[in-house]
Order: C-alpha cells, then structure tokens, then sequence
C-alpha cells in the first residue's frame, strides 16, 4: 500500500500531514511512502530529509493521487478544495475533513466510491489517545493564543520589581477550559500572569488551580453541562443569557481574554456581548479561539482583528497552522498511529467491530456510512 503527501489545498495552510521521521514506522510495516514535491517545506521539513528516511518525491499533485492508495493530509475538504476533484474510487482519504461544514462534499466523496475517515470524530477513549488529532492542535492553539494576546496588549505580563517601580502582573481571563484552553492557562502562567478561568463544567476546577490559576464559580445550575466524551453540551438560551450577566463583571477585571468554547459539530456559543466588551478596560484584548465556529463573543469576525474602542477583539483562524514545525510533528504522530491501526499487513482492514475505525468512518463503497452525516446529506422528509 502506497502512502501520499500532498500540498494542502488551503492556501493558508503551512502544516504537512506527514513528516521524515515517522516515515520509518510506515515503511517497516510494509507500506512505501510518496511525496509531494516541497509539500513540507513551509512547516520546515525539506524533500531531502524526506528521502533520507526513505519517502519518495514526486513532482505533480495529480501523481501523489494517482499513485497511493491512502491520502493523508491536514485539512481535506472544503467546497473549493481540490481533493473531491483529485480523488478515485477505492482510494482512502485520512484527515481533518470537517465533515459537518461540508456535508455536500461528503456525498460526493461517497458517490465516488472513496473511503474516508475524519479524525475529529474519533472516540474519547484511552486506545485512541495517539491518534487524537484534535487534542494536538488545541494543544498548540491554546499556547499559541497567549503569545498573539502578549503581541497585541500594550502592557507586560509578569510582575517586575524594578528601580523604576514595582509592575503588577497581567490579568488573563480563559473562558473555556478544554485542551486549548488548559494549555493557555499554562501558557499564560509561564509568561507570568496572574490568571483567572471558567468552565460550565464544574468538574475542571481542580485542572484550573493545578496550573495555578483561580477557578471562577459562577451561581449557575451546570449539572447537565458536559456531554459523553468529557465535551461540553450545548446549554439553552436561557443559560447562555444569565452566564453573560454574571461574566461582565469578571470580564471587566481582566487585561486579556481568550476564548475557547465550543461545542463539537454546532455554531459556538456567545458568551461576550458588545455591551460587556465596552465595559472592559481601554487597552484589553480578546482572543477569540472560537472565531472557525462562529466565534463566542458577537462582535467577533472571523480571521479579523477589530479595534472596538479601546479593545481589541482578535478572530484567528487555523492558529495551530501558524506554528507549523511542531504541529506538523504532533499531527504526523495521530495520522500514522491511526493509519497504522487501520492497515494489516499492507492492506486497509475495515474491522467496524474497532470502535475507532467504526466512529471516523465517513464513506465506505459507495455509501455514507456515518448516520448523522447520512441525514444531514439526506434530510428525512
């Protein structure tokens, strides 16, 4: 079986789905790998460290395509992306596939006969934490949140005792304590800061203070907030509107905000509005990680950075790309522990008694195998 690489058709894109030094667990379970020519380069792996770890180069997209069996790649459908038009029947597509943005794409996908897998579905299970994709890119983009926040604010974040004076420390609010935002509270405390977090779930309080930080309770019911797998539930309007009138005044307390709540395959929820992004301080900024899904604060536009007042409201989009090296390398290591449970001596294993191969399976011989899609392809009259 034939592994390939290609460019990722998102032009914004610096992340590679494979890198050289996990060629070798490829090629010693049997499997030859192809890539694209400079298909690493932005994430700063060379063709020839490719070729040193045995990974063949090819100098057409359209050859990686014709030649594998299996495509692996970062981000791998979109309505523009080019893979829908790239891809044959019987061939496997591994990936971050947004399967809910693009449901339309699914169907084709399937009419086509293509097998794909979307690792944003993958079980919360202990087997499959190697492969979570998901958790190594919020990893990244939580780190990577406080370091954009340091850049736009216009104060230090640690306390300085100075000839000059003394500096207090800044104030970091993170909303939403899932892996993006455990890790920018870590982030944050590393720089210094004095940090605050809130989650609907009252279970991470005791994950919050580990780091350091202070856990906000807010007088709200949450005992239905988390869903199976340990991710947040979608909560009702009614809860949304009396967890914004108890945040302002936090908010208002704080330098730096970063936002990270979402709730998988649904439009994030607002927890800012307009009215208490004007009550913060002249100076504060918000971090919207949550800017791809809609955003959580309603001011927020996705990929832009807003001036609102005083304020500054960032929407980043595909952060974990923006520190391409070591995404890559983390995102290398899920796509190869998965592809690895998936092939058996050289050949695709389709066993859906494994519940990881049975939860990301999307399409499989012509149909769409995964029910929700099926519906949301096929709405029931």
């Amino acid at each position: 079986m034939v592994i390939g690489v290609a460019h990722e058709a998102h032009s914004s894109e610096q992340r590679v789905a494979l890198v050289p030094a996990i060629v070798p667990s490829l090629t010693k379970a049997g499997l030859e790998v192809v890539v694209e020519k400079d298909a690493g380069v932005k994430a700063g792996f060379p063709d020839s460290l490719f070729e040193e770890q045995g990974a063949g180069i090819v100098a057409q997209r359209s050859e990686v395509f014709q030649s594998a069996d299996l495509i692996a790649q970062v981000h791998a459908l979109d309505d523009s992306s080019a893979e829908k038009d790239f891809v044959r029947p019987g061939q496997i597509l591994v990936g971050l596939l947004n399967p809910y943005a693009v449901p339309l794409t699914v169907g084709r996908l399937a009419e086509k006969g293509v097998t794909s897998f979307a690792l944003e579905l993958l079980p919360r299970i202990s087997r499959a934490q190697p492969m979570d994709a998901l958790t190594s890119m919020a990893t990244v983009s939580g780190y990577k949140a406080i370091l954009l926040a340091a850049g736009l604010h216009n104060r230090m974040f640690p306390m300085m005792m100075t000839a000059a004076g003394t500096i207090t420390p800044a104030r970091v609010l993170v909303i939403g304590v899932g892996v993006a935002g455990l890790q920018a509270i870590a982030t944050a405390r590393r720089l210094g800061a004095s940090v605050q977090a809130y989650d609907v779930r009252p279970v991470v309080k005791e994950q919050v203070e580990s780091l350091g930080a202070k856990f906000v309770e807010l007088k709200l019911e949450t005992g239905e907030a988390e869903a199976a797998g340990g991710y947040a539930k979608a909560m009702g309007e009614d809860f949304y509107r009396r967890q914004r009138e108890l945040m302002a005044k936090v908010l208002a307390e704080n330098d730096i905000v970063i936002t990270t709540a979402s709730i998988p395959g649904k439009k994030a929820p607002i927890l800012i509005t307009e009215s208490m992004v004007q009550a913060m301080r002249s100076g504060s900024v918000v971090i919207d990680l949550a800017a791809e899904t809609g955003g959580n604060c309603e001011l927020t536009k996705p990929g832009e950075t807003l001036k609102i007042g005083g304020i500054t409201l960032a929407g980043p989009l595909n952060v974990s790309s923006t520190v391409p090296y070591h995404a890559s390398m983390m995102y290398a290591r899920n796509i190869t522990s998965f592809v690895l449970n998936l092939v058996k001596d050289g050949q695709l294993m389709v066993n859906l008694e494994d519940q990881i191969i049975k939860d990301t399976l999307l399409t499989h011989k012509g149909e769409i195998v995964n029910a929700q899609m099926r519906d949301l392809v096929n709405p029931k009259s």
